[in-house]
């Protein structure tokens, strides 16, 4: 991968794009509805990336003075100068999130567009202009981002919303925090020396331990609750192996606080919704 592309991967959050549309399509899989033309799916799943990459790069743009100041994100391009800050990127970015916006609204429906934009509205300004300095609960609201992604993605099969993707909604909104907590317990000096009231930059070890374990735990269960409402045995299989495994690092977490112990339960949040959105996807394609 060349210099230019890994700095755009960086700039726009791609890997984090990915994950958002995932979620999008797996919330489209489980509404009930008219299914959609493959080319529909396509331009609905690019719109929804290139919306989250929007907000990904307006948030590295708005954070590049911060980002400076921190050492796991010093070396982002907006911060070593190897993407002028000017203007334009500002344009780049609008028009982006204005094309994205668009197009899932003429794609499926317009349901979906006001969903679609509600995720990077959330993310870009939300959190990343009114709360992330403000307040330990930022990345809990900003945890909407990822629930308005499986909205869109229902919306766009069935605007009248139904249970299973409420539920899996829900499920990533609780699953943001103690998966973004994790991480910021590795790097808690950091946020704490740049003034950002991240969860374990202002609570004691233990507190954010419990905390994060009692978020997961929240977490599984309503990730369970689908099943109720229409997921079979994939889907099923998918929850309770990650969830299980989340959980499991969470307790040991809880039992022994610590930087290795975290690291570990943020991968075990990552494979959690892995397991979790192809397991969506899958128990409705083998039916």
């Amino acid at each position: 991968m060349s210099p230019t592309t890994k700095n755009l991967v960086s700039v726009f959050k791609l890997r984090i794009g990915v994950a958002i549309m995932l979620s999008a399509l797996a919330g489209l899989a489980i509404a009930p509805g008219a299914g959609l033309r493959a080319w529909q799916i396509i331009v609905f799943a690019l719109a929804v990336l290139a919306s989250s990459a929007s907000a990904g790069a307006f948030n590295q743009y708005f954070e590049r003075e911060l980002d400076s100041g921190m050492k796991r994100t010093r070396d982002r391009p907006f911060v070593t100068g190897q993407f002028e800050v000017g203007s334009y990127w500002l344009s780049i970015i609008g028009i982006m999130l204005l094309v994205s916006v668009l197009a899932a609204s003429v794609a499926p429906n317009v349901v979906a567009g006001l969903f679609v934009f509600l995720g990077a509205f959330t993310y870009g300004v939300v959190y990343t202009v009114w709360l992330k300095r403000r307040t330990w609960l930022n990345i809990v609201v900003g945890g909407l981002s990822g629930s308005f992604a499986v909205l869109a993605g229902a919306a766009a099969v069935n605007p009248t919303l139904t249970p299973a993707p409420i539920l899996l909604a829900v499920v990533l909104f609780l699953w943001t925090p103690p998966h973004f907590w994790s991480l910021a317990y590795v790097y808690a000096k950091e946020y704490r020396d740049a003034g950002v009231p991240m969860l374990p930059a202002v609570a004691s070890e233990s507190v954010t331990a419990w905390v994060i374990f009692a978020h997961t735990l929240v977490l599984v269960l309503v990730s369970l609750l689908p099943i109720f409402y229409g997921m079979g045995w994939v889907y099923l299989a998918g929850a309770t192996a990650g969830g299980g495994y989340f959980l499991l690092t969470g307790y040991k977490l809880v039992r022994k606080p610590g930087i290795e112990s975290a690291r570990k339960n943020f991968h075990a949040s990552l494979l959690q919704l892995t397991l979790l959105l192809f397991a969506c996807i899958i128990d409705v394609w083998i039916r």
